[in-house]
């Protein structure tokens, strides 16, 4: 009786080290693609700031653009303001 005790005993411990491996194997698996799709991520992040480097400049001058726009639409809307003022709009 004492053999059958030792013998599934064995067995039982053999089976949960099998599971063990295989999810150990799973999980090692899993993070090295992880760790793929991070060193690709963190490529496309510096592809991104390498693209956008240059908008700093450009944004620059629009904005400087646009406040000279906002000085002569304010104008404009003084005038259609005073013209709404004589027709009584």
């Amino acid at each position: 009786m004492a053999d059958y005790l030792f013998i599934a005993t064995l067995v039982i411990v053999a089976l949960v080290v099998i599971v063990l491996v295989i999810y150990l194997i799973g999980i090692i698996i899993a993070l090295r693609k992880a760790g793929n799709h991070l060193a690709d991520l963190a490529g496309g992040l510096q592809k991104i700031e390498q693209d956008t480097g240059p908008l700093a400049g450009h944004l620059t001058t629009i904005n400087g653009a646009l406040d000279t726009l906002l000085g002569g639409l304010s104008s404009v809307n003084q005038h259609l303001g005073a013209i709404a003022g004589v027709l009584k709009l």
